[in-house]
Order: structure tokens, then C-alpha cells, then sequence
């Protein structure tokens, strides 16, 4: 393991969201059954995190109380122009062609199977802020500002480019809601500065994400799903 480490150092930050990404491509054009679908989507990135990930994935928090507080916040932050102002994202501006439509990727009929529901909710929750956080925090800063050896810049130091570029890409990376992604994005980002720590900002977007998801099926929002 430390060979390959040595040789693809980035590989344990990048491919478990290069998987992600993959499958978000390639899996729902198969139309398979629901279940089967949200099973790999599960599956198929955790494996790739235990595989690859594990030995620079430090899970512990090193400001859990403030860790929680933010999650929150960026939960609420993320809901509250839909909330505030009736129509908000019925703009161009969050519906074209190039970012896509505010819609739901669940079908109707998957919302009342709770084995589909369980699945959704722990990779909104439990997977992607893994895979988030080791790409958009943990490497993607760091190599901006050193390319020829991202491991030269500790986590948590960002430059002001890197800093606006990590914020907008992860954004953008979010379609329709990319004001609220860019938003989301400068706050972990100045999280990851303060803790240094990717314990925090996992679990920051672990708690993000699970409110969000709770708000998703609790509230009928499907449209953040």
C-alpha cells in the first residue's frame, strides 16, 4: 500500500469521488430497479473508500460542537431563498441547459420504499460528505496552489485563488442550486482553514447532509433529492 501511495499520492482523495462521479454518469441511463440502482450507488463508493481511502481519513473531530453548529447552519442556508422567496429558482439562472432543471431524481413510486429511502438517505449522509470532503477540501486546494506536489501544502491552506476556486467548482458541481453550493463551499472552506481537519468537515456535511435528507422526506422537498 505504501508503494502505491508513494507513486499515486492523490489517489486516496480523488477516487472514491472520480467513482461517485462515474456512477452518477453511467447508472441511471441502465434503468435498473430502484433498489439495485441505490445499492451500487452505495456499495460500489464505500468499497473504493476502504480500498483506497482509509489510510489519510482521520474521522475524529477536533470541534464537534461548532462542527455541528455550521452543518446546520449551511443546512439552513442551503433551504432558505426557496423558503423566503415563492418561485426563486423557476429563473433561468437555475434552470437551463447547461446546469439542468430543478427536478428530482427519485421516482414517484421509490418515496414510499423505505429499504430506497434508507439507501438515498445514507449516501446523501453518510457517503457523499466522505467523498466530498477528501476531493473538495482535503485535495483539490492543495493542488492548486502546488501542482507538482499537493502534499507540500498542509490541509486547511488555501490561497485566495484557491479558496474562490474550490468555492465555485464545488458549487457548480451542485446544478440548480450552485448560489447556495458556492455559499455552502466558501463556509467549509473557511472551516477547513480554522480545524485544519478533515474529521470536521466530514462530519459537518454529515450533518448538512442528514438534515437536508430529513427535510427532503419529512417536508416532501424532493426537489434537493
Amino acid at each position: 500500500m505504501a508503494s502505491w501511495m508513494t507513486r499515486f499520492p492523490w489517489l486516496p482523495f480523488v477516487a472514491p469521488f472520480g467513482a461517485f462521479m462515474v456512477l452518477l454518469a453511467i447508472v441511471p441511463p441502465l434503468g435498473l430497479p430502484p433498489l439495485a440502482e441505490g445499492l451500487i450507488r452505495v456499495v460500489v463508493p464505500a468499497v473504493v473508500i476502504l480500498l483506497a481511502s482509509v489510510p489519510v481519513l482521520n474521522l475524529k473531530p477536533t470541534r464537534p460542537l461548532a462542527t455541528i453548529g455550521i452543518g446546520a447552519l449551511v443546512f439552513v442556508l442551503w433551504i432558505l431563498p426557496d423558503q423566503l422567496i415563492p418561485g426563486y429558482r423557476d429563473s433561468v439562472l437555475f434552470q437551463n441547459g447547461v446546469i439542468g432543471r430543478v427536478a428530482s431524481t427519485m421516482a414517484v413510486e421509490s418515496r414510499s420504499d423505505l429499504i430506497v429511502l434508507l439507501l438515498r438517505f445514507g449516501r446523501a449522509a453518510l457517503i457523499v460528505p466522505v467523498v466530498e470532503e477528501l476531493f473538495w477540501r482535503g485535495w483539490l486546494p492543495r493542488w492548486i496552489d502546488r501542482m507538482n506536489d499537493f502534499r507540500q501544502r498542509p490541509l486547511g491552506a488555501f490561497s485566495g485563488f484557491s479558496f474562490v476556486a474550490a468555492s465555485v467548482l464545488f458549487g457548480l458541481e451542485h446544478g440548480s442550486f450552485w448560489d447556495v453550493g458556492i455559499v455552502a463551499g466558501a463556509i467549509y472552506n473557511w472551516w477547513m482553514m480554522r480545524t485544519k481537519s478533515l474529521g470536521d468537515l466530514i462530519w459537518c456535511h454529515v450533518v448538512t447532509n442528514a438534515l437536508l435528507s430529513g427535510w427532503v422526506v419529512g417536508m416532501g422537498q424532493w426537489q434537493y433529492w
